[in-house]
């Protein structure tokens, strides 16, 4: 089927009123899970006629032009209810009072989820019901690394935030030329900031859910950085060799995690930027992710306890290293494709991605966006990368103890073999490549 006509399919039931107001009553529902089993005054039937009001009004103000006052009204009827209702708990004694101030505000929330639902703008509306729903599931855990910060921590976040959000808008919008090769600034920065802001949000797992088993140390672990993930294991291998399977599942998983965010990156980005998506990276990244798991799971009791000591990522410094090597990757990929073609762009993100997956990935993905590419060759330089980065981990352990060297090494040929296997049917159906 055409790619048109395939949108057009997937659009035309969100336009229809009544599949909006029925998303819209699914993600109040949705929302008012959590209020409801913290046994707050507002639960799941409050928050889904929330969103169904937010819903009605928009689409009622869509037709009749005086209703777009009553939006307004509704959302400060909103507000006011959830006041009365946060004043009311705490005169009656609640035990945590940012709890009950917690559900005034995610009242009002649900109330825009159902307008941006109505108003036809799902896919945003769901991103806001699902980020709220995971603040107010993760509470504890929030509070918890937020508390935990030392000042140094907390003033190179605020750094970090000031620098990300004033450089953005000071760079041009439009795509400029780097030996030929057109990309956009503002896009490279925002994913220099977005891979920082991966490192940051499972820095904040790792040190709230300690070494938990090896999947959490593995797989986020691997999100912030797999090099100390492979540092850690072969550490705690050369101390004890009785870990050696669980160390193995670590760095398994690590792999894992290392193909979800190179995919992450590829996906959202080309879904955000207007082009075409790299829908052909999923099979073959998705396969990685699968077998890495796989693997790790036939490898080592998942219920095992490793510590992963992680450089904290609140620092300009590790964010402007960051940038500083995803410009050296773009530059020297831009340059090879400029020179050599294709080739040239193969060679260069296979060796970048002994250094960045990452940083790779989002070159490759950049140069698709700025037209400097095409699809085909973007998926395969992103493969290639992402390749690479197996291939130095499995590097890695050969410098340890023999046993953990060669159960890598064997499980990452595996892992590699499947994925190229994967591709190659890719290519054969005709996904794109």
């Amino acid at each position: 089927m055409p790619p048109l006509q395939a949108d057009a399919l997937f659009a035309a039931p969100l336009s229809e009123p009544v599949v909006r107001l029925t998303i819209a009553g699914a993600l109040g529902l949705f929302l008012g899970l959590e209020r409801e089993w913290s046994e707050k005054s507002a639960g799941v039937r409050t928050f889904s006629l929330l969103t169904l009001s937010g819903a009605s009004t928009t689409l009622l103000a869509q037709r009749v032009d005086a209703a777009g006052a009553l939006l307004a009204v509704g959302g400060l009827l909103v507000l006011l209810m959830g006041s009365l209702l946060a004043v009311r708990e705490l005169q009656g004694g609640a035990a945590d009072a940012s709890l009950s101030l917690t559900t005034s505000v995610s009242m009002f929330v649900a109330y825009g989820v159902g307008a941006l639902t109505a108003a036809g703008l799902v896919i945003e509306g769901v991103t806001v019901a699902v980020i709220s729903s995971a603040l107010l599931v993760l509470k504890r855990e929030l509070h918890s690394f937020a508390g935990g910060l030392d000042r140094e921590e907390l003033r190179s976040a605020t750094e970090f935030a000031v620098l990300a959000f004033v450089i953005y808008p000071l760079l041009p919008a439009e795509s400029v030329s780097l030996f030929g090769v057109g990309f956009p600034p503002r896009v490279a920065w925002l994913m220099v900031v977005t891979v920082a802001g991966i490192g940051i949000a499972n820095y904040a797992l790792v040190r709230s859910y300690g070494g938990r088993g090896v999947a959490i140390t593995g797989f986020f672990g691997g999100l912030a950085s797999s090099t100390a993930v492979v540092g850690s294991m072969l550490d705690h291998v050369r101390q004890r060799s009785s870990v050696t399977e669980y160390a193995v599942a670590a760095v398994l998983l690590a792999d894992a995690a290392m193909a979800s965010r190179n995919l992450a990156i590829v996906l959202f980005f080309t879904l955000t930027s207007g082009v075409p998506v790299l829908v052909a990276a999923a099979a073959p990244l998705g396969a990685l992710v699968l077998a890495s798991v796989g693997a790790a799971a036939l490898t080592a009791d998942w219920d095992a306890t490793l510590e992963v000591d992680l450089e904290s990522p609140f620092s300009l410094r590790n964010a402007l290293a960051f940038g500083g090597v995803f410009a050296v990757i773009l530059v020297g990929s831009a340059f090879a494709q400029a020179r050599f073609g294709t080739a040239g762009l193969y060679v260069s993100a296979a060796i970048s991605g002994l250094v960045s997956s990452a940083g790779a990935t989002t070159s490759a993905t950049l140069l698709y966006i700025g037209g400097g590419v095409a699809g085909g060759p973007a998926v395969i330089a992103v493969l290639l990368a992402s390749a690479s980065s197996v291939a130095v981990k499995a590097g890695l352990t050969l410098s340890g103890p023999r046993q953990f060297g060669r159960s890598v090494t064997v499980w990452s040929v595996l892992l590699l073999v499947v994925t190229a296997l994967v591709a190659a049917a890719a290519m054969l159906l005709g996904q794109g490549f």
